[in-house]
């Protein structure tokens, strides 16, 4: 895996946690919203779409530069709109990191052919 590619990874897997957080954050805040008189909604809604963008964004990069099969690639842009999905995705990302490290590590050293 070249330094672009882990990047891009990077990328998504930090951006995947905070999303979930403020999808949660959103949605508590439209309860919040109907059943007080407390309306943070415009102001989640927007701290929520920015990253969700964000999101976006780097998922199109991760897929373009990961080479992912079109089932993997739906996997994680499904993962980002449900509200915990982001933390499944961001704990996915980290493995997937780290076996490529670890496969990486192994081809330099060759004792893997891979």
């Amino acid at each position: 895996m070249d330094i672009k590619t882990a990047t891009a990874i990077r990328r998504l897997r930090l951006v995947s946690a905070p999303e979930a957080v403020s999808f949660l954050i959103l949605l508590v805040c439209s309860v919040l919203k109907r059943t007080t008189d407390f309306n943070a909604v415009p102001v989640m809604g927007a701290i929520h779409g920015v990253l969700f963008i964000l999101y976006v964004i780097f998922w199109a990069d991760a897929w373009n530069r990961t080479k992912w099969s079109a089932k993997t690639a739906a996997f994680y842009f499904v993962l980002s709109v449900l509200p915990t999905g982001g933390f499944f995705a961001e704990r996915k990302l980290r493995r997937e990191a780290e076996d490529a490290v670890i496969a990486s590590r192994a081809r330099q050293e060759g004792t893997v052919n891979a």
